[in-house]
């Protein structure tokens, strides 16, 4: 049950984050582009890449505490489903363009930031 706690408390906090940062971003840049989103699936990226690392490799974490900052907190911040969501509301309005940049961006993007951030933990 501590386990599922962890998470479920993890879960709220990135949800919380990911919403604020999503907001924060259209706010500031207007909602023609998923540049929150963008932000956060990056910086989550990059989160997820150096904890891995630095849990698995330089600092013992008790399972709760990876869990609920792993799985919970990073599984809720970054969003897969919100990316996919908005990249085809973008194809489905006849930005191709937009749409493209999304799909490279993110992909280029978060897996240098997991890269990055892996080689910082380690």
């Amino acid at each position: 049950m501590t386990r599922i706690l962890a998470i479920a408390f993890g879960g709220a906090l990135g949800a919380l984050g990911r919403h604020g940062v999503s907001t924060a971003v259209a706010a500031a840049f207007g909602p023609r582009f998923p540049f929150g989103t963008l932000i956060v699936n990056v910086a989550g990226s990059f989160a997820m890449g150096w904890l891995f690392a630095l849990f698995a490799e330089r600092v013992h974490v008790p399972p709760e505490m990876r869990l609920l900052i792993m799985t919970g907190l990073l599984g809720a911040f970054t969003t897969f489903s919100t990316f996919s969501v908005e990249t085809l509301a973008l194809l489905q309005a006849g930005r191709w363009l937009a749409a493209a940049a999304n799909v490279l961006l993110s992909v280029v993007l978060c897996l240098c930031a997991a890269g990055l951030g892996m080689l910082l933990g380690r």
